[in-house]
């Protein structure tokens, strides 16, 4: 295992504000956050990154685990910040709950789990991977993805996400398929000491309010939220809820 190499987007907002730092979703980009960035910058410094292989971050050269991403985010920012990150961004958020405490001021996990389903399966979706490419998840993932009407009501966002899901490198998907099959963080909530917020989309059937709500009683600061309208992308499908959200929650942890 390695520490692979992330792309940063270059902070927006005020000079001295508080570093906010966004994470992911498996086969997204920074792209994800975009509508959701500029209302954020109005009170904190806000970048965000890329997994490996996906967006601007080179493909990765080696395996890696949900740890060795979180090392790498900590290292990537370089200073006590805030934290925001869906799906695999957000067990990255929890890793790095546990294993950067004193850098990680607060931490809201959306769309995500202390556990994201079972290994089988995400072994099986690396190897499919492997064999037939990323284009090969388009149609299953715009079902995952995507609440009912958020397609039709914001096209061209989640155009481009499906775009940045085949344009993936497949080795570097394939990896993170991997380790998010050794990932499971669920007996160490209670080491978590930091301001958590949970939250979930109404209709995410990946990881539904039971994931948010074992989260946010597992750890010792912890609440869950609803967006709703949204499955497992809020930032894309309601950005002006996740940023309302993400406002109130950061407000008074700055």
């Amino acid at each position: 295992m390695t520490v692979p190499a992330l792309a940063f987007t270059v902070p927006q907002g005020p000079a001295g504000a508080p570093l906010l730092v966004l994470g992911p979703s498996l086969g997204t980009s920074t792209l994800l956050w975009q509508d959701v960035m500029p209302e954020l910058a109005t009170d904190y410094r806000v970048t965000a990154w890329d997994l490996p292989g996906h967006g601007q971050s080179p493909a990765a050269t080696a395996a890696f685990s949900v740890a060795d991403l979180a090392d790498a985010v900590a290292e990537g920012a370089g200073e006590p910040f805030l934290y925001a990150g869906v799906s695999l961004g957000g067990a990255v958020g929890l890793t790095l709950a546990l294993r950067h405490s004193e850098q990680v001021r607060a931490a809201a996990i959306v769309a995500s789990g202390a556990k994201l389903g079972e290994p089988g399966p995400w072994h099986e979706r690396a190897a499919q991977v492997r064999a037939q490419s990323t284009s090969t998840l388009i149609v299953p993932s715009a079902q995952r993805w995507f609440a009912p009407g958020s397609i039709a009501r914001r096209p061209e966002i989640t155009g481009r996400l499906l775009h940045a899901l085949q344009d993936a490198d497949d080795e570097s998907y394939a990896l993170c398929c991997e380790a998010l099959a050794a990932y499971n963080v669920r007996d160490q909530l209670r080491d978590i000491r930091m301001p958590v917020l949970a939250a979930w989309g109404q209709h995410d059937a990946v990881a539904p309010e039971a994931k948010a709500t074992e989260i946010a009683e597992g750890v010792r600061d912890g609440r869950a939220v609803v967006i709703s309208d949204a499955a497992h992308l809020p930032p894309a499908e309601q950005p002006v809820a996740m940023a309302s959200v993400l406002h109130e929650f950061f407000a008074s942890r700055k």
